[in-house]
């Protein structure tokens, strides 16, 4: 338990970040998730506008801390490469 100020103010700062950060992934998450679900359905322009929209919010990750460069990084280019795909389907 904390027990000084400055204890108990960075507990309180811990549980905001924990918070925002929570909310980021979340988004993050549902945009993803976007992306998943057009590529599902085999429209391959839904997809690239839901990769389009996805992309910025990956990146703002990035900057926030939220998640690791490399992560995103991975993530962006195999569903660009999976969108890619259903355009080569078509």
């Amino acid at each position: 338990m904390a027990n000084t100020d400055q204890s108990k103010k960075r507990a309180r700062q811990s549980e905001a970040r924990y918070a925002v950060n929570k909310a980021r992934r979340s988004r993050i998450r549902t945009f993803l998730r976007k992306v998943e679900e057009a590529i599902a359905s085999g429209d391959q322009t839904a997809a690239a506008e839901a990769l389009k929209n996805a992309q910025p919010e990956l990146a703002r990750g990035v900057t926030k801390g939220v998640l690791h460069k490399n992560t995103v990084s991975r993530k962006m280019s195999r569903l660009s490469s999976r969108v890619k795909a259903l355009a080569a389907k078509a």
